[in-house]
């Protein structure tokens, strides 16, 4: 058995609960300037002290999930503004690239449930697969069976991975449209931003 982190924090907190729904946002290198990302990050390190200074756990908590949806909802209007950086995902053979590697892995390693390609980033709501065959995908004529599983909130848990992990989704979208796409228009270099 491998070790499934439900929860880890890199730059920012990732909480993954299998057999969830996902809400993802990935954008295209340099859709943002470093100078805006800078500052919405300083006034994140400021918000959170500020919410860790609250005593009672369930206002800190609720104060959190606030600035979180702030933090998320600026980053969101800066993005659909596309006022800077690349905007590739506006042609058409550039963003079809992307909803064909959506759906190729629907009901294979997710189920997709929505999505929208903007000019520089990209919404997607899918749920992984949980699967009791470890080969979940490979056969696309049946595909896996939904499995309960349960758990207890924020901690990590064993579990024999028979579901696709969210990095793993991303990495392999992000991956195979990133080769696709950079053909297409001619290029080379980073098309999705880390």
């Amino acid at each position: 058995m491998k070790r499934y982190k439900t929860y880890y924090k890199r730059k920012l907190p990732h909480y993954k609960p299998p057999g969830e729904k996902f809400f993802v946002t990935y954008r295209l290198d340099g859709s943002l300037p470093v100078e805006v990302i800078k500052k919405l990050k300083a006034e994140r390190e400021k918000a959170v002290k500020e919410v860790a200074g609250y005593d009672n756990p369930d206002i800190r908590k609720e104060k959190y999930r606030a600035f979180q949806s702030q933090y998320f909802g600026k980053f969101d209007k800066l993005l659909d503004g596309a006022g800077y950086g690349p905007t590739w995902l506006k042609e058409d053979n550039v963003a079809q690239i992307v909803k064909e590697a959506m759906h190729y892995h629907d009901k294979k390693t997710y189920d997709l449930i929505c999505y929208t390609i903007m000019s520089n980033h990209v919404h997607q709501v899918f749920t992984p697969i949980v699967s009791e065959n470890k080969n979940v995908g490979r056969d696309s004529s049946r595909p896996p069976q939904q499995v309960g599983i349960s758990m207890e909130k924020n901690i990590d848990i064993n579990v024999d991975l028979q579901f696709p992990i969210v990095t793993d989704i991303l990495r392999k979208i992000k991956g195979s449209t990133a080769r696709g796409c950079n053909k297409i228009l001619n290029r080379s270099g980073t098309f999705w931003q880390h």
